[in-house]
Parts: C-alpha cells; sequence; structure tokens
C-alpha cells in the first residue's frame, strides 16, 4: 500500500459538501430501509413482489435470521456517517477516493427498496448488481492507502467491506428470485444445479475480493450468508441436501482461505519489520 497522503492544505468546498451529503445519505438509507422492514404501515421486503425474495422463494435465499446483519451495516453506516463529519479531516485522501463512492452505495440501497416495494424484480436486479459494482469499486479505492488507525479501519474499510460480502448473497438471491418469476428458474440446469453453480461463482468472486483488497469483513458477511443458506435448505419443504452441504462448506471455505492469506501477509509484513530493525541496529563498517 502506498503512503497516505494528508490532503490538500484547506478543505474545498467539494469536501465540505461531501460529508453532509454522506450523512444525509445515510439518514435516507435508514428511514427507506426502517418504511422496507414492515414499519410505519410499509411492505416488509420479503413479503414484497408476490414474495419473490423471501426466505424460501429459490434455493439461494438465505434463511430469515441471515437478514439480521443488515441491523450491524446500517448501525455502522451511520457511525461512518458521522465519524468523517466530525473526526475526519474534510480533505483527507481517503474520504475523498470512497466518499461519494459510499453516498451512492446509500442511494443505491434505498433505490433497490423503493423498487421492490413497487413489485419490479426485473429492475431489482440491475440496481444491486450497480450496488455491488459501486462497494466494490468503493473498497478498491480504500485498498490504495492505509487508514490511519483502527476506527478508521473498522467504520470505514470494515463496514464497507462487510456491506459489499452481503450483498453479494443479496446479489445471487435477487437473480435467481428474479429467474424463477420469469419461469426459467435454473436456466435449464435444474434449481439445485444452478444453486449449487451461483454459490460457487458467489464464493469465489468474494475470494477475489478479499485477495485484492487485503480486507477480511467481506469474507465474514459472504460466509454469514452462505452459512444461513445452508440453514434454510437444511429442512423445511425447499429443503435441499446438495445445496445445504455446498453452502457451509463454502461458507468455512471463503473464511478459511481469507483467514489463511491474512496470516501470510501478517507473517511477511511482521518479517520485513524485524529485517529492518535489525539493518538499522547494525553498526556501520569502517573502511
Amino acid at each position: 500500500m502506498e503512503k497516505l497522503s494528508s490532503g490538500s492544505r484547506s478543505p474545498s468546498r467539494g469536501d465540505r459538501t461531501r460529508r453532509w451529503v454522506v450523512l444525509g445519505a445515510a439518514v435516507v438509507a435508514v428511514v427507506v430501509s426502517t418504511v422496507g422492514s414492515g414499519a410505519f404501515g410499509g411492505t416488509p421486503v420479503d413479503e414484497a413482489a408476490g414474495g419473490a425474495l423471501s426466505a424460501t422463494a429459490t434455493l439461494v435465499a438465505p434463511a430469515g435470521p441471515a437478514f439480521s446483519i443488515w441491523g450491524v451495516i446500517y448501525a455502522g453506516l451511520v457511525a461512518y456517517a458521522v465519524w468523517q463529519l466530525v473526526a475526519a479531516r474534510p480533505d483527507d485522501a481517503r474520504q475523498r477516493a470512497a466518499g461519494w463512492w459510499l453516498v451512492a452505495s446509500l442511494l443505491l440501497n434505498a433505490a433497490w427498496i423503493t423498487v421492490v416495494q413497487a413489485g419490479s424484480v426485473g429492475v431489482s436486479v440491475v440496481v444491486i448488481a450497480a450496488l455491488a459494482a459501486v462497494l466494490g469499486v468503493a473498497l478498491a479505492r480504500l485498498q490504495r492507502t492505509e487508514p490511519r488507525g483502527w476506527p478508521e479501519a473498522l467504520l470505514v474499510d470494515g463496514v464497507t467491506g462487510l456491506y459489499l460480502g452481503w450483498v453479494l448473497v443479496a446479489t445471487v438471491a435477487n437473480v435467481s428470485a428474479w429467474l424463477a418469476q420469469a419461469g426459467v428458474g435454473g436456466l435449464g440446469l435444474g434449481e439445485a444445479t444452478w444453486a449449487v453453480v451461483v454459490l460457487v461463482v458467489a464464493a469465489a468472486i468474494g475470494v477475489g475480493v478479499c485477495r485484492g483488497t487485503g480486507r477480511l469483513a467481506p469474507a465474514l458477511s459472504l460466509g454469514w450468508g452462505l452459512a444461513w443458506v445452508a440453514v434454510g435448505r437444511s429442512s423445511g419443504p425447499d429443503s435441499s441436501a446438495v445445496v445445504a452441504v455446498v453452502a457451509a462448506v463454502l461458507s468455512v471455505a471463503v473464511v478459511a482461505a481469507v483467514l489463511s492469506v491474512a496470516v501470510v501477509v501478517a507473517g511477511v509484513a511482521a518479517r520485513a519489520r524485524r529485517a529492518r530493525t535489525t539493518t538499522a541496529r547494525r553498526p556501520a563498517r569502517v573502511s
């Protein structure tokens, strides 16, 4: 990673605007999500669009408790929005690099809920795919420089990574729901085979993202989602032993693969630090 730039000498008007827009977008996302959960008379997302996105709609839909991770993600996003307003420098290079992309992710999140509430599953696929892409760009831009401390690492990199990993799971479920609603679920492969294929692809993308960005958070939320897919397929009318086993194995494999890379990277960094320390302490040779 390159060394973090301290930013320009003084914040620009765009920097100040961005901070308030981030906070406003976070508020919009939370309010729309609250309505989308069924509060204030809204229709819960799992009941909207004829239940196309319910926990039993397809073989890749996670069991109901999996969606509790949204509470963690939204809390993290609000904490990030407040932190970048009151604690981060307006001209901070990392906030400039990712801030507007995170605004876009928050607005796309709200748009996805709104579209689903309107019953358009097909359009929701486009929106959630755009959301996943935007989060991927945001995390990649954050990866270019190191966070200044653990609060930034947790609230910016950690929350963004957790958000992305879960959206990967949601994208798989959303696409499968759309295909099922269109009457072409499985694309001729058979529902169980299709489920296995898309889960493997999602896991591979997740591992690639984690290895490419050096972040563990996407693997944690992706592993969480895959684990709840396994739980959802282990019993009930929509059970599938094959999908349950594959999802469970992938859940463990994703987290294990990323952890192993993290251990190797940490070891390399530790050896590099020791080497620098040894070199610094070595007395200069007298010619």
